[in-house]
């Protein structure tokens, strides 16, 4: 630990708040804090305790073990050099010592919604008449909260000493009351009350007449005392690389002394609210017992103590199926996946229901990121509950055959500018049917399938139309980017793809044959006018195979590869982008196997790297081989060459279908090695550089990244 590893630290709590920063402690983002309460989940992030600066007093002798950076570039005090070990499981941990004291913190985030219970409970309880069916109540009634359903935003320090002397412990409060995508700056209207109670102190920011979030510190023993100070310009050289503001200051009201004997711990508590007495006293014992409640929650969704109890019990009757279960699976890297996945899951107030994070730290919630991240997060584990809330609530708010992007945090309209969540929507659909052969949930939501088909077919925003002549989806709308390829800069797009991009046309074959299937299936089963459904069924499958015949419009002899766009005019944009691999991943593919294989050998060579699939062929003149720089910079590598950690799913699903007994020439090592000790402990990068060494990038946690790795790691 002599070194400062910046190695990032993520803690959520299933609203959208969460706790971040790094091994050595040094915060190096504008996003590292110890409670981001997300006041209207799962938005509102507004950071209020930034952390405890930490002295320990042993025998006179004062050592500071905070390390920080300030916007000189100077490292001060230097309380790394001093740390033994960090780990990250189950909770973070740092441990500090010399030859004669050792100081362990740890911190834990509670799950934060409280009286629901997990997603995956929902539907027994409806069944029971526990409470209200979804359908009317989270969906059509979105601004009616879960019956009982309360909101805790919470962080638990707990400090433990040990030593052969007694000590003092000080630990100085830092706060904040500002929106997490920005820095706090002292000024004269800003400032911060408190009110101090018994082991206890309330506090709020007032900025020019303005009253903050109220929220309060508690702790078990010592003695705080008021000293009202600014700390300026601390320094955050993440965000000086990303070219944005870089300079912070933090306020202290004041410090916490606490005289430790050798093995004594002292625990404290900041809860978003005023202090209640219903909330329990704080124990020393309140931080094991979350904990414990915590992994308790994990246990149950996933099921971890029955499966090890069958393990166990098939191992004593000597049936134990060899080869079943990976030696990855018997580890603790599968709990750590699921654990992973499960950050992303969040309830999100106005709908009234449960929603996917798209990435930490600055990340909400996209209609297409959900979708594509759905059958890694929910149906892999088998949280079908989960999964079918999920599509209830996009499909409640589909217009115009569009499926929303972005939910709003306040009462209006969702955003539809996407092409392909509709489509996405459709393919998760059929997955989740597939999984469940939960046919009634099917006719529920096929009006919103038809209503999708009618207006793709017929045209709706964008321009998006299915072309008479060829039955291919096409859009013209120059100023948009409505494909995920959707960096805008100023009123241009970065990636143009107007026209009929391969991926989407893809999406739009496996969709009618969906339908298709569908149709038939509901008149078999008796579900609304089994005539009428039966003929339907037999126009879907006209048209796919319409549309079938002319996906060979994409099909580059030459290269042996899929045109990437046909634009407006009928020009071919010929480009080697990882979406023609998309198109081969669907459930339903309309290319042939020497089509698929040539393509793979192809996408196998020029984007395949050991973190996921290049957006660009590097031989490209337009290719970009890092992602970094300001803004702008980053915004025109996005697509443009830098590795998405997500494609390497469609890929493998691409290799199986089309080289069925041949490996994958894909090693998961490193990917995994990222995942348990890389850019972000226990989770995994939004992107990586296209050049080696392929240098994480963007968001430290991306839930379709952790996605698809569940989804074909076994």
């Amino acid at each position: 630990m002599a070194d400062l590893d910046t190695r990032e630290w993520l803690l959520t709590n299933g609203l959208g708040s969460f706790a971040s920063g790094t091994v050595s402690d040094v915060r190096t983002r504008t996003y590292h804090g110890w409670l981001f309460a997300a006041t209207n989940p799962p938005s509102g992030r507004t950071l209020l305790i930034s952390h405890l600066e930490a002295s320990l007093e042993v025998l006179g002798d004062v050592v500071a073990l905070g390390t920080n950076f300030w916007s000189n570039r100077q490292i001060e005090p230097t309380g790394y050099e001093l740390l033994r070990c960090f780990d990250i499981n189950p909770v973070p941990k740092w441990i500090w010592g010399k030859d004669n004291w050792q100081l362990t913190r740890q911190l834990v985030m509670p799950y934060g919604l409280i009286g629901t219970g997990d997603w995956g409970q929902r539907e027994q309880r409806e069944q029971e008449g526990i409470i209200e069916q979804v359908s009317t109540l989270s969906v059509a009634n979105p601004q009616y909260p879960i019956p009982n359903t309360q909101f805790c935003h919470r962080i638990l320090i707990q400090y433990r000493y040990e030593g052969i002397d007694a000590a003092i412990l000080r630990l100085r409060l830092l706060i904040a009351n500002r929106d997490f995508h920005r820095q706090q700056t002292a000024s004269p209207e800003l400032q911060f009350s408190q009110l101090l109670g018994q082991k206890q102190v309330c506090l709020q920011a007032i900025n020019s007449g303005r009253f903050g979030t109220t929220w309060h510190l508690r702790w078990t023993q010592g003695n705080y005392q008021p000293d009202a100070v600014w700390y300026w310009n601390y320094g955050l050289p993440e965000e000086t690389q990303r070219g944005l503001s870089d300079r912070e200051d933090l306020y202290s009201p004041g410090y916490l002394s606490v005289t430790l004997q050798p093995g004594d711990t002292v625990t404290l508590e900041a809860r978003v609210g005023f202090p209640d007495p219903l909330a329990g006293i704080l124990t020393p014992e309140t931080f094991a017992e979350a904990v414990e409640a915590e992994q308790e929650r994990l246990s149950q969704i996933f099921g971890w103590e029955k499966e090890k109890e069958q393990r166990d019990r098939k191992k004593e009757e000597g049936k134990e199926q060899l080869e079943i279960i990976s030696p990855l699976l018997q580890s603790l890297t599968w709990q750590q996946l699921l654990k992973a996945g499960d950050q992303f899951i969040v309830y999100r107030a106005s709908i009234a229901g449960p929603t996917i994070i798209a990435g930490y730290h600055w990340f909400d919630d996209w209609g297409r990121d959900t979708l594509i991240a759905l059958p890694g997060l929910a149906l892999v584990p088998q949280r079908f509950d989960l999964a079918k809330g999920l599509l209830r609530t996009f499909g409640h708010y589909c217009r115009n055959g569009l499926i929303p992007n972005t939910f709003p945090d306040v009462d209006g309209e969702p955003s539809y500018n996407s092409i392909d969540a509709a489509l996405w929507w459709i393919e998760t659909l059929g997955l989740y049917l597939e999984a469940t052969q939960d046919w009634q949930f099917l006719a529920e939501q096929f009006p919103i399938v038809q209503q999708i088909h009618k207006a793709f077919v017929g045209g709706t925003r964008y321009n998006i139309q299915a072309d008479a002549t060829d039955g291919l989806v096409g859009w013209d709308a120059r100023s948009v980017a409505l494909t995920w390829m959707d960096v805008v800069i100023g009123a241009e797009p970065v990636t143009p793809r107007c026209g009929k991009p391969v991926e989407i046309n893809a999406l739009w074959y496996s969709a009618l044959c969906w339908v298709s299937q569908w149709a038939e299936r509901l008149s078999q089963l008796q579900f609304g006018e089994p005539v009428r459904l039966a003929k339907q069924s037999q126009r879907y499958a006209q048209q796919a195979q319409q549309v079938k015949l002319s996906l060979q419009k994409f099909w580059n002899p030459q290269l042996g590869y899929l045109y990437d766009t046909i634009e407006p005019d009928d020009r071919r944009n010929f480009q080697i982008r990882p979406n023609a691999v998309l198109a081969l991943s669907l459930h339903h593919c309309g290319f042939s196997p020497q089509q698929g294989c040539q393509i793979l050998d192809l996408a196998t060579t020029s984007l395949l790297t050991p973190y996921g699939l290049r957006s660009l062929d590097p031989g490209d003149p337009e290719y970009i081989g890092k992602c970094a720089g300001g803004p702008h910079d980053r915004d025109r590598a996005y697509h443009q060459g830098t590795v998405w950690g997500w494609l390497i799913g469609p890929y493998i699903r691409s290799w199986q279908r089309f080289y069925p007994n041949q490996p994958l020439p894909f090693d998961w090592q490193p990917l995994l090695n990222h995942f348990l000790s890389g850019a972000c402990l226990g989770s995994i990068s939004e992107i990586f550089d296209g050049d080696s060494p392929h240098t994480p990038r963007g968001a430290i946690a991306q839930a379709w990244s952790v996605a698809e790795v569940i989804r074909h790691i076994k």
